[in-house]
């Protein structure tokens, strides 16, 4: 037995849809390292070298047009790095989806016309 290519794109689409239903907890944007420098006077952040505060955590983001950054604890930097892993796994997964979903159109509209 032969699968159509239109079986093969719908088989595909249902794993896409699976694989997003189990992505987790996501967000998006990007983690930054921060080391400051304190406006004391005579702190090691001023000295020679300077030794500056730090580590601090920073994820910057825009969504809905807006641009945003949020200070992470270093405590929750794991999960933040997870929650950062699946939203990019989530927007490939997306784009993988609309491909897929696209051919299929395609196919039965030209399926249609025969």
């Amino acid at each position: 037995m032969t699968i159509s290519r239109e079986q093969l794109l719908l088989r595909q689409i249902e794993k896409v849809k699976a694989q997003l239903a189990a992505v987790g907890d996501l967000r998006p944007g990007s983690l930054s390292t921060q080391y400051n420098v304190c406006g004391t006077p005579g702190c090691r952040c001023k000295a020679t070298p300077p030794k500056k505060h730090g580590p601090y955590y920073q994820v910057s983001f825009t969504r809905k047009g807006k641009s945003s950054s949020k200070f992470v604890r270093k405590e929750d930097l794991a999960a933040v790095r997870q929650e950062l892993k699946n939203y990019e796994r989530m927007k490939t997964l997306v784009d993988r989806r609309i491909d897929l979903a696209t051919e299929l159109s395609n196919l039965r509209l030209a399926n249609n016309r025969t």
